[in-house]
């Protein structure tokens, strides 16, 4: 059985706390400059996964829920989505973060492809579909489930959703859309693309120049993956808004190519 130190955090903020790569880490020493953080920490043992049945497919190794969480339909210990010994769905929890929910690590820079993958196969089995034969109560958590690992996907699917509900997560909240007060010589560099894509005629043009965007985007994506990893949250907040402006220039971008040019 392995042993695991795992934090839980809620969902929206879970303040003060320091930078996580993992979720869940192993029992240990600390990775290289990258102490265990001060909050409390429940060490557990978990268990042989049982036969899921309806759930088979879910990813193992969720938060300790086993050890926080009980089931309402037997007492049971509860892991997030399914009762081990009763297999009856649970309530969603009010403390796992987007990242436990979804089973990854707790790091900007994620594999889609995989969390995607995830993402699917919690669908499948907390779908309102299965449950219809179900009481009320399993019917109502069933889609309160779905609906927030629906959100948790959305989330963590974008860089710039990311980056928010990161730095959410250490209490820094940021201003909806783009920030006004970034630095002038980065507002008049963005107006200069907007008017250049504005005046562009050709599809080749406006290529070129959502090339150049999505080159930006690439390098300020690197650069935050690395302010969040040394918690450099101001970094990290200066670089979000750049993010923004340039997400935005892509998406018009994608506007200009839809023109009949």
């Amino acid at each position: 059985m392995k042993c695991v130190r795992t934090l839980c955090a809620s969902h929206g903020l879970h303040r003060g706390a320091p930078l996580l790569q993992s979720a869940a880490v192993r029992c240990g020493a600390a990775p290289a400059g990258r102490p265990f953080p001060n909050p409390d920490f429940t060490r557990v043992r978990t268990q042989p996964s049982p036969n899921l049945h309806l759930h088979d497919s879910l990813p193992r190794g969720f938060c300790s829920s086993s050890a926080l969480r009980r089931c309402w339909s037997c007492g049971s210990a509860a892991q997030l989505f399914f009762c081990s010994a009763c297999k009856v769905i649970q309530p969603p929890s009010e403390e796992a973060t987007y990242f436990q929910i979804l089973n990854c690590d707790q790091t900007f820079a994620l594999d889609i492809q995989k969390l995607q993958r995830r993402f699917i196969e919690l669908q499948r089995s907390l779908h309102p579909d299965n449950f219809s034969l179900k009481s009320s109560t399993e019917q109502g958590y069933s889609e309160k489930q779905s609906a927030l690992v629906n959100k948790a996907f959305r989330t963590l699917q974008k860089p710039v959703t990311r980056a928010v509900y990161m730095l959410q997560l250490h209490g820094i909240e940021l201003a909806e859309g783009t920030d006004a007060t970034a630095d002038s010589s980065f507002l008049l560099e963005v107006m200069e693309i907007n008017e250049k894509l504005a005046e562009s005629r050709s599809r080749e043009e406006a290529d070129a120049i959502g090339q150049a965007v999505r080159e930006t985007l690439k390098v300020l994506t690197e650069q935050m993956n690395t302010s969040l990893n040394k918690g450099n949250l101001q970094s990290a907040k200066e670089l979000l808004a750049r993010m923004k402006y340039f997400t935005n220039l892509e998406e018009k971008v994608k506007e200009k190519l839809t023109e009949n040019l």
